[in-house]
């Protein structure tokens, strides 16, 4: 598909709606705009006719990561990212047509990657985000077949230990740790933040001893409280990002050097664990938790459950037997 300004000022557009193989449908225009419009028509609608039986989709997924890539991936957040790892996958299962693509063909690419060492928990993301692909295509009209992602299960995925620093720990980092790269780490380790939504925190996002972060990883705003001492320690611009100097590269380094058996994969998470584990093991709440957090479900928020000084001792006492050796009547 391409639209391609001529020597007199005019655009073409030249589409093939089914693949390279396909019908050739060209059209000039005088203004650009309407040639982009006639493209978008013309891709939604060819096999929109509910008469006639639809033929098997021959574009390629190439074809469709980049329809994907024009009318939504570069306008979100994580679209660069997303496209590619769509590219990616595309290679791996050699470019095929989309009518090609079942679980036969996902199936051989989990296992191929799993046996390359790529972790279940990052095929299951891939996956998902080439369901979320076809999921956009087609309600938008631009893709009329069945999503072949659909009913496929995820990847079993293994639990790994979760890594936080201890206070010793946590004063070594501190100390090694210097403007942006040591503000942005106290706020993390006093509101449980990840390091992206800190690093995009702005100056009027902190308002009377609280801190909303806004671009979050569920895109819901949380507000978390803070001491006025890390207020006076940590916000010192006036306007801007709070944090336009922090480098993560320059902290992953030293947090190696303080943490070198940190379990892999985790150093972009070990100060909101650090967090969310002394929370507990202070007697925070759960539930308090999720909030601070922003998990979603609660079952996220069980996994530092077992941290808390009282977890589960309400076994001993709320049992039938009451913690004795028989049952005593009442």
């Amino acid at each position: 598909m391409a639209i391609k300004k001529l020597e007199d000022g005019r655009y073409e557009v030249d589409v093939r709606p089914t693949g390279r193989n396909g019908k050739r449908i060209r059209r000039k225009f005088d203004k650009k705009h309407e040639a982009i419009a006639f493209e978008k028509y013309t891709v939604v609608n060819y096999h929109d006719k509910e008469w006639l039986a639809r033929p098997k989709d021959k574009r390629s997924l190439t074809e469709l990561i980049e329809l994907w890539w024009q009318y939504y991936g570069k306008t979100v957040e994580h679209g660069v990212d997303y496209h590619g790892k769509l590219k990616r996958m595309d290679d791996c299962m050699g470019s095929p047509a989309v009518f090609q693509i079942d679980n036969k063909m996902i199936a051989k690419y989990r296992v191929e990657r799993l046996m390359a060492g790529n972790k279940a928990s990052t095929l299951n993301r891939n996956i998902a985000v080439l369901s979320g692909m076809f999921t956009f295509l087609t309600n938008s009209g631009l893709y009329h077949g069945q999503n072949p992602i659909r009913g496929i299960t995820k990847v079993k995925e293994s639990q790994t230990a979760m890594g936080f620093l201890s206070k010793p720990e946590m004063d070594r980092l501190l100390d090694a740790l210097t403007g942006d790269n040591h503000k942005l780490a106290l706020l993390c380790l006093s509101t449980g933040a990840r390091w992206g939504e800190a690093k995009k925190l702005r100056v009027e996002h902190v308002v009377n001893g609280k801190v909303t972060f806004v671009q979050t990883k569920t895109s819901v705003k949380r507000t978390v409280p803070v001491s006025s001492e890390i207020i006076e320690e940590v916000f010192t611009r006036k306007s801007g990002l709070m944090f336009p100097d922090a480098d993560y590269g320059e902290f992953r380094l030293l947090l190696k050097e303080v943490k070198p058996d940190l379990p892999k994969g985790q150093s972009t998470h070990v100060l909101r664990h650090t967090f969310a584990t002394h929370f507990m093991m202070n007697g925070g709440n759960i539930v308090t938790l999720q909030r601070i957090l922003g998990h979603t479900k609660i079952l996220q928020t069980m996994a530092y459950a077992h941290f808390s000084p009282d977890f589960l001792n309400d076994a001993v006492l709320l049992n039938p037997l009451k913690g004795k050796a028989k049952s005593v009547s009442t």
